[in-house]
């Protein structure tokens, strides 16, 4: 039986029905950590999927896929059209390892063509888990709310420690002008500490996005990489 993304949100059902679901969602997590176990190390792009070839934030966030490869690391994203396809196809066209974690949707959401290692996963949470899981830091582009649940969710998990000094690059000042504001008044009410926001930049700047993400990286990380194990059927370009 086919579950969407709904139905799951329904309340109890029978107890079979609800061992399926768990069964399914467990793959969905399986099937990405195969996938991406060999993936990075990871910088995950944020932004909508709606904006097209030419579109300013599509050129934006061809260049920050790009700079991330320049960097060293690999780029992930949502694995769909519009900013995250314009930052897979940077890292792409430069050299750079690119990763796509599809969603399945009846609209918008199609795999894009400029992946490395693609898969798709049916659960929202699923998805935002894996790429948050894999990721040393994050650009966020301009999206819907979409893209505002993945930021905040992400700045959650800063506030709270349960992933540290990561840190994020909001590209797009003029159109992230209204959620600057929000957060000023969230911390004048005092609901959010000043330093919450320590490890985030809002800037129009590629290069200087790259900066602030390198003097993390250097400073607090050191990188390994994992070695496939044969026994586990494991090749080490694609988890699989």
């Amino acid at each position: 039986m086919k579950i969407r993304e709904e139905i799951y949100l329904d309340g109890p059902r029978s107890r079979t029905f609800e061992l399926g679901f768990m069964i399914r969602v467990m793959w969905n997590f399986f099937k990405g950590f195969r996938k991406l176990h060999f993936g990075g190390p990871c910088v995950t792009v944020f932004g909508s999927a709606r904006f097209k070839e030419g579109h300013e934030y599509y050129e934006l966030s061809r260049k920050v896929g790009a700079a991330i490869a320049k960097l060293g690391f690999s780029t992930l994203t949502g694995g769909g059209p519009g900013v995250m396809e314009a930052a897979n196809r940077g890292a792409f066209e430069a050299g750079g390892k690119s990763i796509g974690c599809n969603i399945v949707l009846p609209f918008e959401q199609k795999p894009n063509p400029y992946v490395h290692i693609s898969f798709s996963v049916r659960f929202f949470f699923v998805r935002k888990v894996l790429l948050l899981k894999y990721s040393y830091a994050f650009f966020v582009l301009p999206g819907g709310f979409g893209t505002m649940d993945e930021f905040f969710e992400t700045l959650t998990l800063i506030q709270t420690k349960s992933i540290r000094d990561f840190p994020i690059v909001i590209l797009g000042k003029e159109y992230f002008r209204p959620l600057t504001h929000l957060i000023q008044h969230m911390i004048d009410n005092q609901t959010i500490s000043p330093e919450d926001l320590n490890l985030v930049l809002f800037t129009d700047d590629v290069d200087e996005g790259i900066n602030h993400i390198k003097q993390y990286i250097d400073t607090n990380y050191i990188i390994k990489k994992q070695k496939p194990k044969w026994w586990l059927f494991e090749n080490g370009s694609s988890g699989n």
